[in-house]
Order: C-alpha cells, then sequence, then structure tokens
C-alpha cells in the first residue's frame, strides 16, 4: 500500500515559474456510511468536533503539478501562474471545469497539502471610515437648518397667501 506524500504551502510556493507549476486545489473525497464501521477512521473522520452523522464528504486539499499542461490550458499560462502558492479551489470551481477537466487532474495530482500550513480565510471588512462632512460644518447646525428651513418656506408661503386674499377682498 503506498503512502500518499503531504507537502506544506512553503513546498508548494516554491514551485511557481512556467518550468515547474504546482497548484493546491481541493478535492471533495466521498465518506460512505460504512467508513464510519472501520475501528480506524481515515485522519479526516477523527475530528471528534464533527459528528459522524454530518460527514457525507470532506474537502481534500490536493497538490498538482500542472507545469505540462500550462501551454494546452484553455485560459492560457497567466491564468495558472497567478494561482500558485495559494488555495484556488473556489477559482477553480467557479470557472465550471468540465468532467473531462476534472479526469485529467488524475494525471498531474502529486500528494496532499497539510491543512494546517494553509492560512484560514478570512471575510473581507472594509475599514470604519468617519463620515465626510465636506463644508465642516458641525452636525448639529445641519440638524436645526434641515428643520428650520422648511418651516422658513412654508410660513413664506402662508404670508403670502393671507396678504394676496387681503389685497384680493
Amino acid at each position: 500500500m503506498s503512502s500518499t506524500k503531504v507537502f506544506t504551502l512553503e513546498e508548494v510556493a516554491k514551485h511557481n515559474t512556467k518550468d515547474d507549476c504546482w497548484l493546491i486545489i481541493g478535492g471533495k473525497v466521498y465518506i460512505s456510511s460504512l467508513l464510519l464501521l472501520l475501528p480506524h477512521r481515515p485522519p479526516v473522520m477523527a475530528d471528534p468536533q464533527i459528528p459522524a452523522q454530518d460527514l457525507d464528504f470532506a474537502s481534500r486539499n490536493q497538490v498538482y503539478d500542472v507545469t505540462k499542461f500550462l501551454e494546452d490550458h484553455p485560459g492560457g499560462d497567466d491564468v495558472l501562474l497567478s494561482s500558485t502558492a495559494k488555495d484556488v479551489t473556489d477559482d477553480f470551481e467557479d470557472v465550471g471545469h468540465s468532467t473531462t477537466a476534472r479526469a485529467m487532474m488524475d494525471e498531474y495530482f502529486l500528494g496532499d497539502i497539510d491543512s494546517s500550513t494553509i492560512p484560514a480565510r478570512t471575510k473581507y471588512v472594509p475599514p470604519k471610515q468617519p463620515h465626510y462632512n465636506q463644508d465642516k460644518t458641525p452636525e448639529f447646525i445641519i440638524k436645526i437648518l434641515q428643520f428650520l428651513v422648511p418651516l422658513a418656506i412654508l410660513g413664506l408661503a402662508v404670508a403670502v397667501r393671507i396678504y394676496t386674499k387681503s389685497e384680493s377682498s
């Protein structure tokens, strides 16, 4: 039985040229209910945080040497070269690769990646910026004017109406 080689992100990151290009793409390893009965569970199932009934599939990041495929890639070699040294699973899935493309991956498979070496994804939170007050007028003056200006216009309209009504009588 041959064991799969496990690489670190640092090792994979060194392979980022046209002459030597490795990618990290996650694959789904489907887990049968029968595997739950095994006395020695596969590593992905050994996590006590995941209840056994929730394990339909587990994600496994894999390393591929795509150097020979660079020239043949329909999107060009730049797409692949810009995808080195990071997990590009989402990019790969978003493009919608065909079943033929997925089958081709087997010939480029090198091994697995140590998931602990891949940085956790964080959701982008834009920095909080203070409210921009273009004319530097204090906020309370603006609020007072927002109330007083319409009130003054209403008062002027009423005054004009009363004045024009009294002249016509």
